[in-house]
Parts: structure tokens; sequence; C-alpha cells
């Protein structure tokens, strides 16, 4: 028998076995038809809601003014976190350069195999002396961070207290965790201390908030937060993605602002905002604690290491901020320009003394078509609803940077008077 006739011999009866029959591919259609009714339904219930969230496509790089797909002219961004303005500064976007002809677009690893260069640690050792920690470990984002910090330190004879608004990120965290979970009220200390003392036989606690909540741009009570912790023997983590670089009279973030960096263990922060705004995490604080997240913190351990254009550009950020912090201190002028001119107009400004200045309107579809009837004035801000914010508390966040100019701050609240009038929000 020759080879061929051998082949199509064994071919023929696999046929039957490898070609699903009619009945199970009709099962399979069904299951995927069932599936994307239910996925449909869901969508339609966003659109109908008026909770929608339409992906603007920017056709420019990061900065005060950008072009958009449909827009016709410069716009000014209102809604970054580019909040240094550091995002397309020359020698930030010239050091990503350097990185990227030194080092090559990435590195194909995770950090333990062949993933770690010498332009990571030095960016870890910089993040470390900028916060005035131990040490520091990198993560492909803050997400990334806090997914891999409690895992690792707490276990079940432990307990893990949590501000009830703290980011997503930390709740996602937190679940991962195998200690007791207990969440206060939003920045109530009174409860704070009431859960400390329900947890007293645990072996170690963590007190857990947000430097600075996002959607509210409210500073957390962190004196009154260590004096708890200190007297309950439990230690302190805060978020500083909405801090670092720029709370603070170096820019270190909310634990300088109100004095507590040498009680606050352990920091968590961002690469993707103030520092650059590319993307990367990382955790900083005591040396154990950052050698064992080396050794098992799965997001870390698991992940491809920060690509090195990323890591040049944010080691550029930092060392900016190491030499001076002139771009930090000119944040606060230009913050309450904002706020004071849109209190003024009969706006409600959620927050205190902080660059994001959440304009409150309470209805979801009110907030979206504001958002699109202040691009036409050449303003580029975002409505944002639930689920990232409790239902009825629908705003626009507004987010002043440093770049931003006195002139692009009051065409910024103009237009908000002009639209907001159109609206009925303001007379």
């Amino acid at each position: 028998m020759s080879l061929g006739k051998a082949a199509r011999g064994l071919v023929k009866p696999l046929r039957g076995v490898l070609r699903p029959s009619a009945p199970a591919l009709n099962r399979s259609f069904a299951a995927v038809a069932e599936a994307r009714a239910v996925l449909e339904s869901e969508l339609d219930g966003i659109r109908a809601a008026g909770t929608w969230k339409a992906e603007r496509i920017i056709t420019s790089k990061q900065g005060r003014q950008i072009t958009v797909d449909g827009s016709q002219g410069g716009i000014l961004n209102f809604c970054a976190n580019n909040y240094l303005g550091l995002s397309s500064h020359p020698a930030v976007v010239q050091a990503g350069i350097d990185a990227l002809k030194a080092y090559g677009a990435g590195l194909s690893s995770v950090r333990f195999i062949c993933g770690t260069q010498d332009l990571h640690k030095n960016l870890e050792q910089k993040l470390a002396q900028f916060h005035e920690r131990e040490d520091c470990i990198l993560y492909a984002s803050c997400f990334d961070a806090n997914a891999g910090l409690f895992e690792v330190l707490l276990g079940p004879d432990d307990a893990v207290l949590s501000d009830e608004l703290n980011h997503a990120s930390i709740i996602d965290g937190i679940r991962l965790c195998r200690a007791k979970r207990l969440r206060y009220k939003h920045m109530d200390l009174g409860d704070l201390e009431n859960k400390l003392k329900e947890s007293q036989s645990s072996r170690m606690r963590l007190v857990v908030t947000d430097g600075v909540f996002s959607m509210d741009g409210d500073v957390a009570p962190l004196t009154g937060i260590c004096d708890l912790a200190e007297q309950y023997r439990a230690m302190v983590f805060i978020d500083e993605c909405h801090a670092t670089g720029f709370l603070g009279p170096r820019g270190r973030g909310t634990d300088e602002l109100l004095g507590v960096m040498d009680r606050v263990h352990i920091v968590n922060s961002t690469l993707g905002k103030a520092l650059g705004g590319a993307a990367g995490g990382y955790t900083v604080g005591p040396k154990p604690l950052i050698d064992l997240l080396r050794q098992r913190s799965r997001p870390y351990l698991f992940s491809n290491s920060l690509p090195p254009p990323v890591v040049g550009c944010a080691t550029k950020a930092v060392e900016l901020l190491l030499a001076s912090n002139e771009i930090a201190q000119s944040m606060m002028a230009k913050t309450m320009r904002f706020r004071n001119k849109m209190t003024q107009a009969g706006f409600t400004i959620a927050g205190s003394a902080h660059p994001i200045s959440p304009v409150m309107l309470g209805d979801a579809r009110l907030a979206s078509i504001m958002a699109d009837d202040m691009l036409k004035l050449g303003v580029y801000v975002i409505g944002f609803s639930f689920p990232v914010v409790p239902k009825g508390k629908a705003r626009i966040r507004v987010q002043i940077s440093a770049a931003h100019t006195d002139e692009d701050i009051d065409h910024c609240v103009d237009a908000f008077i002009q639209t907001g009038r159109k609206h009925g929000v303001v007379s």
C-alpha cells in the first residue's frame, strides 16, 4: 500500500471524531446566542441609564492642549492625571528615547528570570529615596501593587481595616488575602477606633486608606489615623496615586503634607500620573517586606518587567522632583483659582484644596451631556457616574495641572458657566 493511501485511510475514520455532529454544533451556537443576548441586555441597560462610557480619541500627545478626533483645533484638557505636566516634558521624553536605544523595547521576561536591568534597580533606589523609605519594588501598575501586597503581608491571624471608599484596586487586593476584614466609615476616626478595638486579638493589624480619594479629592485624616494606630499597635498603609509628586512642601505626598512621613509604614503609588504618566506602580516600605514581596507577590512574579522606555521616563521625572520643588509648589494657586471662581459662579465643588475638583451634578445623563457641550466650547472633561461613583452622585471631575495657565483656567470656568446656564445648573 502506498503512503498516500495509508494516510487517507487513517484520515477517513478520524473525520467523524474531529468534526462535531450537527446537534453538537447547534448546542454550541445556542450557548453563544444565549450569552450574546445576556450581554446585549446588560449593555442596553447601561445606555438607558445614561452611564455609557464612550471613549474619545485623542490624536496628539498628552498635554494642557490636545487634539481630539471629530473636533476642530486645540482642546484644553482638564481631566488628565498629568498633574505636573510631565507627560510630554522634553527631558522626560528624551529620557525615554535614550532608554529605548540603550536597553531596547522590552525584556520579554519577568524580573526574577532575565528581566531586571540596572535601570530598574536605579529607579527603585530613587523612589525609595524620594519617599524616604528603606526599599522599593516596581510593578506593572499600582493596581498590581495593591493586588500583590495584602495577600503576602497578612494571614488568617491578622486583620485589615479599610476605609469604605478606598479605591477598587485596594478592595480587590484585600479580597485576595485571608485576614479578617473590617471596613470603617469614610474618614471616620471614631468608627476606625471601634474597629481597632474589635480586632485587638489579631496578630498584626493594618489600617488601609487612600491618601487622597480620587473621586472627591478629599484628604485622609492621617494624623488621627496614625495616632490611633500607635495607640492600638497597628500599622498604616496609604495609596498615594493622587498625591505623589505634588502634595506636601516637596511633593512627597499626603504623609509629608500632614507631617507623618515617619509614622506611615507602607506606601503604594503610581508612575502613571504625576511621575511622567506612562505606566507602572510601586511599593515602598521596610526592606524585609520588599524582599518578601519579591519572593511571593504574584503580580510581580508573573508579569513582565516594566519596559525600559517607561522606566527611563519615570526616572527622569523623579530626578526633576528630587532636584526642585518648584513645579509642585505651583499647583496650589492654580487649584484655588479654579475652585474659587466656580464656587462664586454657583457650582458645588467637592473635596478641599486638591487639584481634583469634582463639579457635582447628581444626574448621570446631565453629567454626560454637559461634558459633551464643554467639548464644543474647547474644553475636554468627562462625566463620572455609577459604578465609578455612587448612584445620585454623578459629577464632572476636573483636574488641574501645573501646565495650565491662568487663561486656561478662566476659559474652563467660562465654559462651565455657559453650559451650566444652558442646562439650568446655575443662573
